[in-house]
């Protein structure tokens, strides 16, 4: 049996064991048995193919597995995104925030505003804190 078979059944079985398994490990070692299966195809002696399939390994650990892992990882708890994201941002007022309505900018972008305490009614040009987002509405505080 020539070599290429060899290894590109070595790469089948990784494959497949990866599938199983998702740790991304025996996924670079089948693909480094796939690179190795076209350099032996190629012709290569049996110990370049072995350094090939090393270098192969080696290059997957190094820029393939960091990439994959940080794909996989849940992002740290403290890391927020969408609206929630917004919580704790300044804001300027655009027209006059009371408890029942008002506008707001908030990175760019124009909300609807509410002030978090009913009884304020914060001018228009005024900085807020955005203290909570409820559905579309921004709730704001005035800063000090």
């Amino acid at each position: 049996m020539d070599y290429w078979v060899i290894w590109l059944i070595l790469a089948v079985v990784l494959g497949v064991a990866e599938i199983f398994t998702l740790t991304t490990a025996l996924g670079l070692l089948g693909g480094a048995a796939l690179i190795t299966s076209v350099a032996a195809a190629l012709g290569l002696p049996l110990p370049l193919q072995c350094l090939v399939f090393a270098a192969a390994m080696v290059a997957g650990m190094v820029v393939v597995r960091p990439i994959a892992r940080r794909h996989l990882m849940p992002p740290p708890p403290d890391r927020r995104f969408g609206v929630q994201a917004l919580v704790g941002r300044s804001a300027y007022v655009l027209s006059e925030v009371t408890g029942r309505d008002g506008r707001v900018r908030i990175g760019g972008e124009e909300w609807s505003a509410r002030a978090y305490d009913e009884t304020l009614v914060i001018p228009a040009g005024a900085v807020v804190d955005v203290i909570e987002i409820e559905g579309a509405t921004a709730l704001v505080y005035p800063r000090d």
